[in-house]
């Protein structure tokens, strides 16, 4: 059997798959890989099945050594890669032999990085699914130096591709679509345009739960009403008592008391787990 030998976990790194959908009910959210784009493409790349779990890596730092032949591959945010102090493609297949030392560095562009193995990470699943919930701590442990990382058997045959296109740069500002509401009409109009005309800027408070960010002055509500607790989404742009909109990631929160202005668009919920600080965002209406 094969596993990797945590040498350093860097920042934050946890095991992430597609997650556990249908708990809501009792107060879990679905989690999983928060960049499902990057998740899906680094599980493609070495031929596993979709539910497959990967190494999802914060803000890099993470250092691995491999015990046994095995086959990986590195997407997400724009990194660089070495084995064994040599560097290596990223979006790419890399093949690591017995007692390899891969290592993500820092990223360049981007937050988050995926690490894949071909047969997934194997630690047990919690109601179905091997993701680290951070709000409710469902799940495996955040990783930690020296833990040892078992490889499954989660895998079909290897593509004909050994290599993917990266994504292109985010952009400044980074675009992101959204449809108004469920609650933008509890705010006055100059807010609900100033939220499409704003460009928002990332602060450094931001995790796996959401990202707070700041404009250049509040949005306004129209209505003091106290709101009922309602269910949250991936995307939704909740507006606490101060203003300025909290942008709902993988470990959200199942409902929420504060106003929904807007949800931002599936397809590009993956560039918001890509944001970091002193990145800037603009929202527009889509269909």
């Amino acid at each position: 059997m094969a596993w990797f030998e945590v040498v350093s976990p860097g920042v934050l790194t946890t095991v992430q798959d597609r997650g556990r959908p249908g708990h809501g009910g009792t107060g879990l959210t679905t989690s999983g890989a928060a960049d499902r784009t990057a998740h899906d493409a680094a599980n493609r790349l070495v031929g596993n099945h979709p539910g497959a779990a990967t190494l999802e890596v914060t803000a890099g730092g993470l250092v691995v050594r491999s015990v046994g032949a095995m086959i990986v591959a590195v997407t997400g945010a724009r990194a660089e890669v070495t084995v064994n102090e040599r560097p290596r493609g990223d979006w790419s297949r890399i093949h690591l032999s017995n007692d390899d030392v891969l290592a993500i560095r820092p990223p360049s562009i981007g937050l988050r990085s995926y690490l894949a193995v071909r047969g997934g990470i194997d630690v047990p699943e919690v109601l179905g699914s091997r993701a680290t919930d951070t709000l409710s701590n469902t799940g495996p442990a955040p990783v930690r130096a020296g833990d040892r990382l078992p490889v499954g058997a989660l895998a079909d045959a290897l593509p004909v591709e050994e290599q993917f296109p990266p994504p292109a740069d985010l952009g400044d500002p980074v675009e992101m679509g959204v449809r108004l509401g469920p609650r933008d009409d509890w705010f006055t109009p100059a807010s609900v345009r100033a939220l499409l005309r704003e460009r928002w800027a990332v602060t450094p408070r931001l995790d796996r739960i959401g990202i707070r960010l700041r404009g250049t002055g509040p949005l306004h509500r129209s209505r003091r009403a106290e709101l009922p607790s309602e269910g949250m989404v991936p995307g939704a742009l909740q507006v606490p008592p101060e203003g300025h909109p909290v942008l709902f990631l993988a470990d959200h929160p199942v409902t929420g008391g504060y106003p929904v202005i807007a949800v931002v668009a599936r397809a590009d919920l993956p560039l918001a787990a890509q944001l970091r600080p002193g990145h800037r965002v603009r929202f527009s209406v889509t269909r």
